[in-house]
């Protein structure tokens, strides 16, 4: 019997890899000649880089890059087993978690240290650099990551604009003649689960901005900025990024990613699904065991053990989600490729300590489950 398992992370209480290894060994207990296959999950959003990483076999690389507020921060940057694919997320070296809520102001924040990893990717000789985008503490469309990789956004006289959406407004001229040549070769794929065009009512700044610090003032400042920097882009560069789905991701830098990097947008979980090569490993497999902290009705848009589930029954393989929390309208994921799904809480808990052992919780599911099979098996 193939087992296959493939969970995203427990959020606050294990990563992908973590959750992999405590499944098994509640399964091995009882089903001893059992061939297990881990292969750690995420949908492109927090522990993308880490799960990949675990996933391929690769390594992870810590740089000092320049954080929201130009101060210096360290980031993480994975290189995937084939040492051809780079993985970053935009939110540790430009997240919203890097900085107090008193200190979180769209009008300043920088991408900059975003376009500082995709530099080291370069450095490191790789083909392709996969980006997750959410998480940003940023609304400057993506033009402090072209200014660190060489770009030159230039105001009317000739001086480079400064960091924050607040300065799109200067932008007068964009000069790309100095930007990192090693470009030019290299594939940018960018993980971004949202459909929001860069500008209006459903744009990066009405939809997003106030969360990043943003008040009424400053975000209709901000939509304008937008709007301004998409026109100069129209302008100088003859591409139209302004209402094309998932251009208002992060602030704008999907907008910035597509317009000056040429990248390609796709959802998180399929780039996922397509580097850690799950399908492959679905090859013979009995079982597939996918979960994550919390499943209800909303994980068939695009969450982790849906996209696992998607891929299991396109080949006929039982799926089975284990869940820290089970919330409402799961009935419906029954139509959507799962077969079963397990709270791994043993009974009413609090918040702290269903997270502190959520690996032993996981475990002994997994153990029960393991059981379940066997009898079957008899």
């Amino acid at each position: 019997m193939k087992i296959v398992i493939a969970p995203d992370s427990f959020k606050e209480s294990m990563s992908g890899k973590v959750a992999c290894e405590a499944i098994e060994k509640g399964l091995k207990k009882i089903l001893k000649d059992a061939i297990f296959e881990k292969v750690p999950m995420a949908d492109g959003g927090e522990g993308t880089t880490q799960s990949l990483v675990d996933a391929t076999n690769g390594k992870i690389y810590c740089v000092e890059v320049t954080n929201p507020l130009g101060e210096k921060v360290e980031a993480k940057l994975g290189i995937l087993g084939d040492r051809e694919t780079a993985i970053l997320e935009m939110a540790s070296a430009s997240g919203l978690e890097l900085i107090s809520k008193e200190n979180r102001d769209p009008m300043i924040t920088t991408t900059f240290g975003t376009g500082e990893l995709i530099k080291k990717a370069l450095e490191l000789n790789v083909k392709t650099i996969l980006v997750g985008i959410g998480g940003s503490a940023t609304n400057d469309g993506g033009a402090g990551m072209i200014q660190a990789l060489g770009g030159k956004l230039l105001d009317r006289d000739g001086n480079q604009i400064g960091f924050g959406g607040g300065e799109l407004s200067k932008l007068k001229k964009i000069d790309l003649s100095d930007l990192d040549e090693r470009l030019k070769d290299v594939k940018i794929i960018v993980a971004c689960d949202v459909d929001n065009p860069l500008t209006g009512e459903r744009g990066a700044s009405y939809i997003f901005g106030r969360q990043k610090g943003g008040n009424d003032k400053t975000i209709a400042i901000l939509d304008r900025n937008l709007q301004h920097f998409a026109q100069i882009i129209r302008d100088e560069l003859n591409i139209d990024i302004e209402n094309i789905a998932g251009s208002g991701a992060a602030g704008g830098l999907g907008a910035g990613m597509m317009a000056f990097l040429s990248a390609e947008l796709k959802r998180g979980i399929d780039i996922v699904i397509e580097y850690s090569k799950l399908e492959e490993k679905l090859k013979g497999a009995s079982f597939v065991i996918t979960g994550e902290g919390s499943i209800d009705g909303q994980t068939r848009f695009g969450k982790t053990p849906y996209g696992v589930a998607k891929i299991a029954k396109k080949k006929g393989i039982p799926v089975i989600a284990l869940a820290g929390n089970i919330g409402e309208d799961i009935d419906i994921l029954y139509d959507y490729g799962f077969d079963t799904i397990f709270s791994i809480l043993p009974g009413v808990q609090s918040l702290e300590v269903a997270l502190k052992n959520g690996e032993k919780n996981l475990e002994r599911t997994s153990e029960n489950i393991a059981r379940l099979i066997n009898s079957f098996k008899r």
